[in-house]
């Protein structure tokens, strides 16, 4: 397991992730042995090809962002190990590729880092918690995240929430995400849908076939949550009560007139027979 500072939200103690500018500039001034952060060259420092994000995004606004201001927030790294005694050290990052990535196209020559005395594990670990913290995360990523940080970490829910400053609720609903079928989850990934609240009621359902089929209708008629649990609440019974069969009688000159209402629906010509020689006998007798 990792140390009890990559647990903390994965930054040693004392150290906080965000720094102004007046931080940065410090590095470059200073002594290595004076601060925890240097300044290193940006040729000696390399992508964890395993890092947990799987895009990047838009780079272009970050950028800008670093020709304006420079790097403004450290990157955490690790020092890799060298077979050279005499060699620079090397540095794989931790958590931060996309200032790395922006300090490349700005054409910066050197970076801002904090290394950390981590091994290749606990760097994954840490790597995991900083990327499930920030904000857009698609649900999948966010599910997946989760459920790295518990079987390969051995993290319980709630050490999970504690980790990413969630609640504990927000983190089980999105491992439940996890439940959802291959074939399901490509058709939801496919049709760009990827809000959690109604990827919840799709996993309802019991097959892959029904999942995929509600996705398109959400695709196609713009549902949303609401409108999913709607159409997934149990309808009431309608029982229908069949009318009951009333024999009318409407003589020529119109004396009189003769409605028998039977309690069924259907009355044969013989039980209708019967009813009306059981009223002549009832009239006879009286």
């Amino acid at each position: 397991m990792s140390s009890p500072a990559a647990r903390k939200r994965g930054l040693p103690e004392r150290v906080r992730m965000r720094h102004d500018n007046h931080f940065v500039d410090q590095l470059a001034a200073r002594g290595e042995e004076e601060t925890l952060g240097r300044m290193v060259p940006l040729a000696s420092v390399e992508p964890d090809p395993d890092q947990p994000r799987n895009a990047m995004g838009d780079l272009e606004e970050l950028t800008r962002s670093v020709l304006d201001k420079g790097v403004l927030e450290p990157l955490l790294v690790r020092e890799l190990a060298s077979e050279d005694d005499g060699a620079s050290p090397r540095y794989r990052i931790i958590s931060g590729e996309r200032r790395y990535r922006a300090a490349l196209a700005a054409g910066l020559a050197d970076l801002p880092v904090i290394p950390m005395a981590v091994s290749g594990e606990e760097a994954l670990e840490i790597a995991l918690v900083e990327n499930l913290q920030r904000k857009d995360l698609t649900a999948f990523e966010e599910a997946d995240g989760y459920r790295a940080l518990q079987e390969r970490f051995g993290y319980t829910q709630e050490q999970i929430a504690r980790a990413v400053g969630k609640s504990r609720t927000v983190v089980t609903e999105s491992m439940a995400l996890c439940k959802l079928p291959a074939r399901a989850r490509q058709a939801a990934e496919a049709l760009g849908i990827d809000t959690k609240s109604l990827l919840l009621e799709v996993l309802k359902l019991e097959t892959a076939d029904e999942q995929i089929a509600l996705l398109e209708s959400v695709h196609k008629h713009g549902l949303n949550r609401d409108d999913l649990r709607r159409l997934q609440r149990p309808q009431p019974k309608q029982t229908t009560r069949k009318k009951p069969y009333i024999f009318r009688y409407r003589p020529q000159d119109k004396r009189f007139r003769l409605d028998l209402k039977f309690r069924q629906s259907e009355v044969s010509k013989q039980e209708l027979i019967a009813a009306l020689e059981s009223i002549l006998g009832e009239l006879r007798s009286a």
